[in-house]
């Protein structure tokens, strides 16, 4: 494999011949200067902003399509190997050569196997999906993930190239209308390219990465949180003391009464209100709709020593069930002490806690169950309920005509990727197998 990727002596052949070395300059460039330009930055910029690892992936995908360009008196790599191909590995002659003509294009991941191979379909042509060995990214990239990179034939097997572009779901929205407006298709014509026309189009996917790259190191996005009330989410802990000679039942009895408090033990309620929406998109930012046996989570209420601590997110919460609490329990509890944490102040905690000794852990399968049953029943609410991306209807009814069940698989295909995302975390080991199966779409689950 390393043998395989020794390009030094191809880059040294390249570096002594002037006209070759300017050509490779000027592809490299094609690659990188429209971004560059547009967002007024330089090449030690670019650094600064994405790191000389991404710096260095991008310089190799302008690298890979110089080896593809052919001029009036040749090809680099033709010419490489008639003057020093007897000195390269058969491996590495057959390897110049497939990368000299293969192009680049976008690929879907599945069936990743770490460290072993992965299986890659091309969204942009119609080629049959072909598995690759490959050991570094196959550690890192998961299920549906999006690609751009070569996928090079190698006497029985395929690889890929080193230069690997991950691309996130507005990339590729950014790169299908680059291809469009460069090939002028319209909208509703199919995206399925020739191998010429991808070819051709090599600079279009690094300026599709690097333009939403960049934008996004620039100008980081802060997503708004709200809960389904359309509140903005702050954190308010109330600390309803216990007045002098109240004990921890009476404070219970009253609790019980108010409307809404569901117990989950004798000394924790939880608040819950009737679902009125689902959770995903408010407005320009995010909604935050914790759900339960089919209910809105609107806060929870726990009896601790000589206190009553009352758990919501949002200000509007805090004063409506501070009123519940005093119309319920009256003198029995004094007036509450109120700390208040943003969504930023929260992510900094848990970034700086450490494990304490002694303290309470969950042993990991009962994460692992307890997070299996959550994800089931929320999944399985979640299939009757109506889903923006599917144009506000249930994957179930989304699913009954053709264009619907593209969606759902895009949607399914969006869940399942996000979950393997969740490293070290039980959400990443869900199987939405049943889902799948479920909506009858299994067979397309490639």
């Amino acid at each position: 494999m390393a043998e395989r990727n020794d390009i030094s002596d191809l880059l040294t052949f390249i570096g002594r011949e002037g006209d070759w070395r300017e050509r490779l300059q000027e592809v490299v460039a094609e690659h990188l200067m429209p971004a560059l330009e547009e967002f007024e930055i330089d090449n030690d910029g670019l650094v600064d902003l994405l790191g000389e690892q991404w710096s260095g992936v991008l310089w190799g995908c302008g690298f890979e399509d110089f080896l593809s360009c052919r001029y009036e008196d040749g090809n680099i790599v033709d010419l490489y190997l008639k003057r020093r191909g007897w000195k390269e590995t058969a491996l590495n002659r057959d390897y110049f050569a497939a990368l000299r003509d293969t192009p680049v294009s976008l690929y879907e991941v599945s069936d990743v196997q770490p460290g072993t191979s992965m299986a890659l379909r091309d969204l942009l042509t119609d080629a049959d999906p072909v598995t690759v060995r490959e050991k570094s990214a196959s550690r890192t990239l998961k299920q549906w993930d999006r690609i751009a990179v070569r996928v090079v034939a190698e006497r029985d097997h395929h690889v890929i190239s080193g230069a690997l572009l991950p691309f996130r779901t507005e990339t590729v929205e950014f790169l299908f209308e680059g291809l469009r407006d460069a090939l002028k298709l319209k909208k509703r014509d199919a995206l399925r390219l020739s191998r010429e026309q991808l070819l051709g189009c090599a600079p279009i996917f690094t300026a599709a990465w690097l333009f939403t790259e960049l934008d996004r190191a620039l100008s980081p996005a802060e997503i708004q949180l709200s809960n389904s009330d359309g509140d903005d989410v702050q954190f308010h802990d109330l600390r309803f003391p216990l007045a002098s000679g109240v004990t921890q039942k009476a404070v219970a009895e009253r609790l019980e009464g108010v409307k809404g408090f569901m117990p989950e033990g004798p000394k924790f309620w939880n608040w819950l209100a009737a679902r009125k929406g689902r959770g995903g998109q408010a407005g320009g930012g995010l909604m935050l709709d914790t759900q339960m046996d089919g209910a809105t989570m609107l806060g929870t209420l726990e009896l601790k020593g000589k206190a009553l601590l009352v758990n919501v997110n949002s200000a509007t919460r805090a004063a409506m069930i501070e009123a519940l609490v005093a119309e319920a329990c009256g003198d029995l509890l004094k007036r509450p002490l109120t700390s208040i944490r943003t969504v930023e102040q929260m992510r900094n905690e848990h970034r700086g806690l450490e494990p304490q000794a002694g303290a309470d852990e969950i042993p990991p399968e009962i994460a692992r169950q307890l997070m299996q049953e959550h994800l089931d029943r929320h999944y399985g609410e979640t299939l009757d309920a109506p889903i923006p991306a599917l144009g506000g209807k249930s994957p179930r009814a989304a699913v009954r005509t053709a264009a619907g069940r593209k969606k759902v698989v895009e949607w399914l295909k969006y869940l399942e990727n996000g979950s393997a995302r969740h490293a070290d975390d039980p959400i990443a080991e869900y199987d939405f197998g049943w889902m799948w199966e479920e909506l009858g779409l299994k067979e397309l689950r490639r």
